[in-house]
C-alpha cells in the first residue's frame, strides 16, 4: 500500500503516528492504496439528514450524477426520497438495475432514446426532458412515454424559449406522449457566494419558469440545486446532488452541510536542499478541477499535473478559514510517507475518477461502495 503506518493527527497535533491499539481486522484509511477516495460515514448521514428534513420525500428529487453510486441513492431512498433525477443513460440504467426506478428523470436531452425505452419497458417509469422537434421525435421513437418540457431560465445551456414551451408541449402531445410539466436550472446562480444575489437570481429565474408552467401544464415544476435548495420556494421538486457530499466550491455558500469525502494522498516527495514544497500521489486524473485546486487544511497548494500535487505547508497569512475536515497538516516537517487529506472544488467530476468509495467512521474503514453509475 502506498501510505504507510502513520495516522492522521487533529489540528495542532504534531504528531501523525497511529495509535499503537486497534482491531488489526478492522482496515484503517491508512491500509488503502491512494490516491483513494474517502468518505465520512456520519458526516453523509447527517447531510442526508439536513436536506431531508427540509424537503421531505417528493419535494426533493436527488440528482444522482454528483455520487454516481447506487449505494449512496439507497441511502437517500431510506431518507424518504423515491423520486431521482440524472444526467445520462448509464445512470437511469443502473437505478433501474438497482431497484431504484420508481420514477426516474433524465434531466438532459437526448437524440436517441432507444435504451431509455428498455428501461421504461422493463418496469421502470422514465421520464426525459425535451426542449426542441428532434428531441421530442426522440423520446417518441424511443418509447419514452413521459416527458418535461426544459425550460432555458438564464443559464446558457439546454432548454426552450419559455414563450416556446406551450407550443413544444402540444407537439409532445400530438405524439401520444404525457407531458409531465416544465424543468429549469437556475444553475448560474446557485454558486453565487452573494445570498441577496442568489436569491434573486433564483426568483428572477423561477418566474420564467412559472411563465413556461402557465403555458404547459402538468403537475411538476422541477427545479434548483444545492445552492438554492433554500430559496427556491416556487419549484415543487428541488434537483439537489452535491450537498450530499460537498466541495469546496459550495462550502462558500454557507449551507448547512458539511465536507463529507476527500481523496486521501500520500506525500511521495519532497523538494531537495532549502525549498520547500511537497508533492503528493493526487493529481489532475483523481481531481475535478474545474472549479480551481483543491484545499488542503494547513497548506498552499502551488499546482496539480497528471499524478501530482505540489504544495506548501502552513497557511496564507490571510487565510484564518476553518479546516473543513477537522483536521490540518502536523506542525513538524512533512515527511514521505505521510498521509493527506485533499478537498476539492467540484465534487462530480472528482467522483466520476474514482472507481470506489471508502466509508470511514473516524479511520476505521467500514464499507465499500462501488461507483457503478459512471460512464455513459
Amino acid at each position: 500500500m502506498s501510505t504507510g503506518s502513520q495516522s492522521i493527527a487533529g489540528p495542532g497535533e504534531a504528531s501523525l503516528k497511529r495509535p499503537p491499539q486497534r482491531n488489526p481486522l478492522v482496515p484503517t484509511i491508512h491500509d488503502l492504496q491512494t490516491p483513494a477516495l474517502v468518505v465520512d460515514g456520519p458526516r453523509l448521514e447527517a447531510n442526508l439528514a439536513t436536506m431531508a428534513k427540509a424537503h421531505p420525500g417528493t419535494a426533493l428529487r436527488p440528482h444522482v450524477k454528483a455520487h454516481k453510486s447506487t449505494a449512496i441513492a439507497k441511502r437517500q431512498a431510506a431518507h424518504g426520497h423515491a423520486t431521482f433525477c440524472a444526467a445520462t443513460i448509464r445512470e437511469i440504467e443502473g437505478m433501474a438495475a438497482a431497484g431504484l426506478g420508481e420514477d426516474l428523470l433524465l434531466a438532459n436531452e437526448v437524440l436517441d432514446a432507444t435504451r431509455l425505452g428498455v428501461v421504461s419497458r422493463s418496469g421502470a417509469r422514465v421520464t426525459v426532458a425535451v426542449d426542441s422537434p428532434e428531441t421530442i421525435e426522440a423520446a417518441s421513437c424511443g418509447g419514452v412515454p413521459e416527458v418535461l418540457i426544459d425550460v432555458n431560465v438564464g443559464l446558457p445551456r439546454c432548454g426552450c424559449a419559455p414563450e416556446e414551451a406551450g407550443a413544444l408541449a402540444e407537439m409532445a402531445r400530438g405524439k401520444g406522449l404525457e407531458v409531465r410539466g416544465v424543468m429549469g436550472y437556475e444553475g448560474h446562480v446557485v454558486g453565487l457566494p452573494d445570498r441577496a444575489k442568489r436569491e434573486a437570481g433564483c426568483a428572477a429565474s423561477m418566474k420564467l419558469l412559472e411563465q413556461a408552467h402557465a403555458d404547459v401544464g402538468g403537475d411538476i415544476v422541477s427545479a434548483g440545486g444545492t445552492g438554492t435548495y433554500d430559496c427556491n420556494p416556487w419549484a415543487n421538486e428541488i434537483q439537489a446532488g452535491s450537498y450530499v457530499l460537498m466541495d469546496t466550491a459550495y462550502a462558500r455558500l454557507g449551507l448547512p452541510f458539511s465536507q463529507a469525502f476527500y481523496v486521501l494522498s500520500t506525500v511521495v516527495s519532497t523538494a531537495p536542499g532549502d525549498a520547500s514544497y511537497v508533492i503528493g500521489d493526487a493529481g489532475l486524473k483523481s481531481l475535478g478541477m474545474d472549479h480551481g485546486d483543491p484545499a488542503l487544511p494547513g497548506g498552499r497548494v502551488l499546482f496539480c499535473s497528471d499524478e501530482h500535487i505540489t504544495f506548501v505547508p502552513g497557511r496564507a497569512e490571510d487565510d484564518d478559514a476553518p479546516s473543513p475536515l477537522d483536521w490540518e497538516l502536523p506542525g513538524r516537517p512533512v515527511a514521505v510517507g505521510d498521509p493527506i487529506r485533499l478537498v476539492p472544488a467540484h465534487v462530480d467530476p472528482t467522483l466520476a475518477y474514482h472507481e470506489r468509495v471508502y466509508v470511514a467512521e473516524g479511520e476505521e474503514v467500514v464499507d465499500e461502495w462501488p461507483i457503478d453509475l459512471r460512464g455513459w
